[in-house]
């Protein structure tokens, strides 16, 4: 019987063809096993494909088609028996028949389950789930009771200039050096990178007083992609160039991030690390950028391959999208850290060292211990009180779906109505697939024929960057070539496209294939052009790319079509790093690409473009970050109605 219900489910494609694997695979263990228990098992292994790695059966009882992420669209799925059946369970029901069962445990043994108070996890995760809890949680007690006098006549230099009251960039730097954790989050624009460059040159001088032994400070910086690896690495850069320190602390602070793949080391055709609890990594202090981005098993890695004595540093935002993988790290660690509920001996560390009184604060009720080492940065330097893209942002995270309709809908906000969007009157239209087409072909194509002269309104559309390819220099100057090909690049950076999706017509698929015909004259295309933008779909350690790295097929100094990437000055001549596209297999075009792809990165206008139905992947989190790509202008592309309220409305459950 269970087995037509999960064929019908499959139909529904509300379970995959892994689920019912290992709801086949639970049953051959247990041969007494009660319908609930193969329900749970197929659930779990559900939520896993939904990013969850747990099935909280708590709130499974409460809300069930909440928790699945399934809406029921036709009166077959509204009347599925057995959809009644797991909406009437009680949370007893539930814990009943899991109990005195072989293939469940509390932890114990090697079941393929386990049960934790009311969560039901796969063995697997619930190990990682472990080795992070006790690997933050042994780094979370103060290994500080003061700071040499001269360390805080520093800070106090670093921060002089801030008229923030409070200061938290000060505040999380101070604390970060009280323990061996510490979690910096922050939305965009609040000066997360700054915050940790100052942090870098305290912590280097602290280190150095402390030392016994004089080594040389090993600081490791890393990132979940080699796309924000190398965003960090160019930021760290520029702030290091504005920090008021001796040299010699500079050159102590690094400059270039590496993945966290690439830092643990990676073993083919395996899940393990070259680096672990027995051959840990050679580290003083570890720093994680884009942390929203690491998933449960590679958090549990990483903290299994630290020193003892290691100090490790989060930074990222927090309501970002999570890992592509199983786990919402970053965002279950930073649960309650929104209170500000520092207890007496935080605030006497935070009076001490970064001269803040905490007059008011709310009890804390969750995360106690860690919430003492978490600072969420709250002023925004990019987006003033006046921003569209600010106050959009903020509504979508706060799940306010009426007043994001609202300030979509003013056009006083010209960050959300560019120029170029609202030149014509048949673009402004209520959501549709045709509208959204017309608006983004208008967007796409903005600037084409231009003369690029300077002028910002000309930083809009692809026609920019592909006005500039047109004025190539006629000196085949290798360096005259770079700065040409630099210019291409950042101007490539001012607009992109962004979807919820990867295939149908509202993907990255479909649209690429749009976009380019509107760009090319609709001409059949060889599949490497002059113009073409390409990322990178895998990591590859021999041409020193990375997955999410983007690049523009040019023609070098020797006339020969290479394709181009950003680059460490340090490593590669010019900033530049040139590849044939014969050697790039592992490519996709990239007018268009998801949101989860652009993670990590920044573009001057931002188009993101809705799908016509409702998806489990579009979720407040996904828009809230699409917008937050945002630094000038935001171009919302609805083709239906009532889309983004559903999107809003729709929430990663933890």
């Amino acid at each position: 019987m269970i087995d037509e219900q999960i064929q019908s489910w499959l139909s529904y494609s509300w379970l995959s063809p892994t689920d019912r694997a290992f709801v086949n695979f639970i049953a051959q263990q247990e041969p007494n096993a009660n319908d609930l228990l193969l329900w749970a098992c197929a659930l779990v292994s559900q939520q896993l494909n939904l990013g969850a790695v747990y099935v909280d059966l708590a709130k499974l009882s409460q809300n069930l088609e909440a928790v699945l992420g399934i809406t029921c669209v036709d009166e077959v799925q509204r009347t599925d028996a057995s959809l009644a059946t797991l909406k009437a369970t009680t949370l007893s029901d539930w814990l009943d028949s899991l109990s005195n069962i072989t293939v469940v445990s509390l932890g114990e043994g090697s079941s393929p389950l386990v049960l934790s108070g009311q969560r039901l996890y796969l063995r697997r995760y619930w190990q990682c789930q472990q080795a992070v809890d006790q690997g933050i949680q042994q780094r979370l007690q103060p290994c500080r009771d003061q700071l040499p006098a001269e360390l805080t006549m520093q800070i106090t230099q670093l921060f002089a200039t801030s008229d923030q009251q409070p200061d938290w960039q000060k505040v999380a730097c101070v604390l970060a050096l009280r323990a061996r954790f510490s979690i910096i989050t922050g939305g965009p624009g609040t000066g997360k990178t700054t915050t940790l460059t100052k942090l870098l040159a305290i912590l280097v001088q602290l280190l150095q007083a402390e030392a016994k032994d004089q080594h040389r400070l090993n600081i490791l910086l890393a990132a979940p992609t080699g796309k924000a690896a190398a965003r960090v690495s160019e930021s760290i850069n520029d702030a290091i160039k504005k920090l008021a320190v001796a040299e010699d602390i500079k050159a102590l602070i690094p400059t270039k991030a590496s993945t966290l793949h690439r830092l643990l080391g990676t073993r083919s055709n395996t899940r393990q690390f070259i680096h672990h609890r027995h051959n840990p990594l050679v580290a003083d202090i570890v720093i994680v950028d884009e942390a929203s981005m690491i998933d449960l098993e590679m958090m549990a890695a990483l903290l299994e391959a630290l020193p003892e004595q290691a100090t490790l540093i989060l930074l990222g935002d927090k309501d970002q999208l999570a890992s592509v993988e199983a786990g919402s790290v970053l965002g279950d660690l930073c649960q309650g850290a929104i209170e500000v509920a520092y207890n007496a001996d935080t605030k006497a560390w935070l009076k001490a060292y970064a001269q803040t009184e905490w007059l008011d604060t709310k009890p804390l009720t969750t995360n106690q211990a860690l919430n003492q080492q978490t600072v969420i940065l709250k002023h925004s330097y990019r987006f003033d009180k006046d921003s569209g893209i600010g106050k959009l942002a903020a509504f979508v995270n706060a799940g306010d779906f009426g007043a994001a309709r609202q300030i979509l809908d003013d056009p006083q906000f010209t960050d959300l109505h560019p120029k170029h969007s609202a030149d014509t009157k048949s673009l402004s239209v209520k959501p549709s697939a045709e509208s959204a087409e017309a608006l983004l072909k208008h967007l796409v194509l903005a600037n084409w024929g231009e003369k690029p002269s300077g002028v910002a309104e000309l930083c809009q559309g692809y026609g920019y960057y592909r006005a500039i390819i047109k004025q190539r220099p006629s000196s085949n100057e290798p360096a005259v070539i770079n700065a040409w090909a630099k210019q291409v690049l950042k101007a490539f950076d001012t607009f992109q496209v962004l979807c919820a999706l990867r295939k149908g017509p509202w993907g990255v698929e479909g649209l690429n294939v749009r976009i380019e015909q509107w760009l090319l004259k609709a001409a059949k295309a060889e599949l490497w052009y002059e113009a073409r933008p390409v990322m990178i779909t895998n990591n590859d350690y021999t041409l020193d790319l990375m997955n999410g790295d983007i690049g523009i097929a040019l023609k070098d100094h020797t006339d020969k079509l290479r394709v181009v990437f950003p680059a460490n000055e340090k490593e590669y001549p010019g900033g530049l790093h040139w590849v044939s596209p014969l050697r790039l297999p592992n490519v996709e075009t990239a007018y268009a690409m998801t949101v989860h792809k652009s993670q990590g990165s920044e573009f001057n206008h931002v188009a993101l473009v809705l799908p016509d139905s409702m998806s489990r992947v579009l979720t407040r989190e996904l828009i809230y970050t699409g917008i937050t790509r945002a630094k000038e202008n935001f171009s919302l592309l609805e083709t239906k109605s009532g889309i983004l309220t559903q999107a809003i409305k729709a929430s990663c459950v933890d």
